[in-house]
């Protein structure tokens, strides 16, 4: 008994293992023709075998689960990259007013607190060293202007002292040469 029973387990798995095998090959679209193709008429009806049917709704809510843990896990991956997308669009939006930030500190400098652009600095910069040297040469017509008027003014007083002191020696012989005389006619006037 136990050798028809062994039998009849071995000849049952070595049946419906390849039945199970090709189930799990074909298609949902194939099983259902294979049992409706395989399937007995009465009248106008079909006969189904109930082991097949069974079979074909059990791979049917298979392959739904299948699908239903797919699309799952395809929500998931949804979710994660549009986590993904929001991160990394909030971290460019981060980079590009870093960046913003950036090319106006290196267009511009710092002077006093206040960002100033490089070419206004330099216009300025260049403005005020032109203006400087403008100055400077009015200053240095004005020194060598002043300096020759200075010069002759100098000139013209050493001339001056030079004739004042002539007048003054002339002066002051005639005084003595008055003064001699007036002593004279004084000597004179009592002697007479």
């Amino acid at each position: 008994m136990k050798l028809k029973i062994l039998l009849l387990t071995v000849s049952c798995a070595l049946y419906v293992l390849p039945a199970i095998a090709q189930q799990n090959t074909t298609t949902l679209e194939e099983q259902f023709v294979d049992v409706i193709d395989k399937s007995n008429r009465y009248e106008d009806y079909k006969v189904v075998k109930i082991y097949k049917l069974n079979n074909l709704k059990k791979n049917v809510l298979d392959s739904i689960a299948s699908i239903k843990k797919d699309f799952e896990n395809a929500q998931g991956t949804i979710a994660l990259q549009k986590s993904e997308i929001d991160t990394l669009t909030r971290s460019v939006a981060s980079l590009q007013t870093e960046l913003k930030t950036s090319i106006e500190n290196q267009d511009g400098i710092n002077l006093l607190g206040a960002l100033i652009k490089k070419t206004t600095y330099k216009i300025t910069m260049w403005g005020i060293i032109g203006l400087l040297v403008l100055v400077a040469l009015f200053l240095s017509f004005k020194f060598k202007n002043s300096n020759a008027i200075t010069k002759v003014a100098n000139l013209k007083l050493a001339e001056t002292d030079e004739e004042f002191e002539t007048h003054r020696q002339r002066a002051l012989e005639r005084e003595q040469q008055l003064r001699r005389k007036l002593q004279d006619e004084i000597i004179k006037n009592k002697k007479a």
